[in-house]
Formats: C-alpha cells, structure tokens, sequence
C-alpha cells in the first residue's frame, strides 16, 4: 500500500503549495524499471500506422502508461497540465524536443518564444528523464523502420493536456484535451 508523501520547501524557501504524491524523481525511478520489465513490454500490441498504449498502475497515486510508437510517429507539441512526470525508452529509440522556458498556462494563444529556449535530447532503450510541471515538449520516433516503446507517468493524474502547433518560433496554443478523450 503507498502513502502519499508530504514534501515541504527547503529551509528558507517561499512557502508553496503542498505536493502529496511521489516526485519527478521517484517517477523517473519507476519507469526506468518499468521499462527491464520484458513480459509487460511484449505484451503491448504494436500497430503499424499508429500509437498503442496500456494504462498501467503508477506509484502512489501517479498515472502511467506504456506506449508504443510506430516509425515516424509523435506527439505533437504539448504539456501535462500541470503534472509533473517521467518516461523512459523501453526498446528503440525517442527523441525529444522542449522548451526551456516557463510558459503561462492562461491568457494567451499565441507566443514568440525567445532564441535559445529549444532543447533537444536522444533516448535509446533503457534512457530516460523527469520533468516539472510547466514542461512543454513533443516526442518522436524518428526511425524509418523500428517501433520504439517507452513507459511515462505523471502525478497528479493528467487533468488535461494542452496541445500546441509551433511555427518557427511561434506557438499557438490548438486544442485542450481532458482525460475522457484518451483514455
């Protein structure tokens, strides 16, 4: 049975809101062993045109998934909604494109985005990576012929995902999607 966890601002820190629930790091810890789980990551039907997934028991209250990508798929621009997360490459390889900025979440539609904010990382099988609650990113399998499969979790549980299109260095804020439309 797991207990949610109450992580208090360091010593002299502004005071926050509470977060109950595991970190990105303990996230991170349960997908990069999620992901040695050969049985569970076999067991995921891959489909040739598009991505699959299972939605799998998180730690302490978290929500994840395994997914797996065919060649040339991705997400898309997008955040978590104010989760926070982690995923991990099970077999093949991601490649993640992010910003290294702090967006608004409300009042806006569109933003230029300043020089120097885009971040690119390679995630082969067994790599992988947390990230905070304002992180906006797209993930792609770039392979001409390898279905890749990596396992992600979030805490809270995805509220929603917003959904951006980018143009050069403007994005646009698209679409809000609430958990009814991918689960």
């Amino acid at each position: 049975m797991s207990v949610p966890v109450r992580i208090s601002a360091p010593s002299g820190a502004a005071p926050g809101p509470a977060v109950f629930g595991p970190t990105p790091a303990e996230l991170l810890d349960f997908v990069r062993r999620t992901v040695t789980d050969g049985a569970l990551i076999a067991s995921l039907p891959l489909d040739p045109e598009g991505r699959t997934w299972i939605r799998l028991d998180g730690p302490a209250g978290s929500e994840a998934w395994l997914i797996g990508w065919p060649p040339g798929t991705g997400t898309g621009w997008h955040d978590h909604g104010g989760s926070h997360g982690a995923f991990a490459t099970a077999s093949g390889a991601l490649k993640e494109d992010s910003l290294a900025a702090r967006l608004p979440t409300e009042g806006w539609k569109t933003l230029e985005l300043a020089e120097g904010v885009d971040r690119e990382r390679r995630l082969a099988a067994g790599e992988g990576r947390a990230f905070g609650r304002h992180h906006v990113h797209e993930v792609r399998n770039e392979s001409g012929s390898e279905h890749a499969v990596s396992v992600h979790a979030y805490y809270p549980p995805l509220p929603l995902m917003r959904r951006y299109s980018r143009t050069g260095a403007v994005l646009r804020l698209e679409q809000v999607e609430r958990p009814e439309e991918w689960q």
